[in-house]
């Protein structure tokens, strides 16, 4: 039955709060963790050293490939200039 502290016939409960079961024998306390308080917590200082840090383990890797295709596309760019110009076009007339 419900406690709201009146006597009705069956088992009494209690009153609200004290619903009559058996006393607490250790106490319950919640709290948050630190991650879920503040999850976002030095996330942008640690974001700056940890990209600086992978980054520079990654750069040779990544520079040098990047440097070759941009030389490579440049030729190719002065290439097709020239090929298309009057000159390259005297040059080259009588190969196609």
């Amino acid at each position: 039955m419900a406690g709201g502290g009146e006597r009705m016939p069956g088992q009494y409960m209690g009153g609200w709060g004290n619903l009559g079961s058996q006393p607490q024998k250790g106490m319950a306390s919640y709290s948050l963790s630190p991650n879920r308080q503040r999850p976002l917590a030095g996330t942008m200082d640690s974001a700056v050293f940890n990209t600086f840090r992978r980054g520079r383990n990654q750069f040779l890797y990544v520079i040098p490939p990047f440097v070759i295709a941009y030389a490579t596309m440049q030729w190719a760019i002065e290439r097709n200039e020239y090929l298309n110009s009057k000159q390259g076009r005297a040059e080259f007339a009588g190969s196609e």
